[in-house]
């Protein structure tokens, strides 16, 4: 059984004009890190003209769904009856993206049969996290 999930999604980009722009994203999950998911935006949709990747736990994911989740660089609330914001700060400003609630819960649902919720902890290698926050490798 694989230990990563990738799921390309579509993201609306909100903007001030009153059209938003669709651009290409990728949701990961890895249960090697099982408290985290990542969003990946390619190269041509951000303003860099790099891959940006963002990482932000499952639970404010989960959470963010059903009702505003987050205080720091990454929140997500619901908006409207099937979709999803989810809201990326930086020192450069604020990134608002609009995702399919339902791309969302399935993507969550994948996550769970990989690593159940609260069942994290049987996951984490502690050996090789800490030798790499000590600077080492194992």
């Amino acid at each position: 059984m694989s230990t990563v999930i990738e799921q390309p999604v579509q993201a609306r980009m909100v903007a001030s004009a009153p059209q938003m722009e669709t651009l290409p994203a990728v949701l990961s999950y890895d249960r090697t890190d099982p408290f985290a998911v990542r969003m990946a935006f390619p190269a041509p949709a951000t303003l860099e003209g790099t891959e940006v990747s963002w990482e932000f736990s499952r639970e404010l994911l989960t959470a963010g769904m059903d009702a505003p989740a987050g205080v720091g660089d990454v929140r997500v609330r619901p908006f409207g009856y099937d979709r999803t914001v989810l809201e990326f700060h930086a020192a450069e400003g604020i990134a608002m993206v609009h995702v399919r609630t339902a791309e969302l819960r399935r993507f969550l649902r994948r996550a769970q049969e990989l690593v159940p919720a609260g069942e994290e902890h049987r996951f984490l290698d502690v050996d090789r996290s800490l030798a790499h926050l000590l600077g080492g490798s194992r």
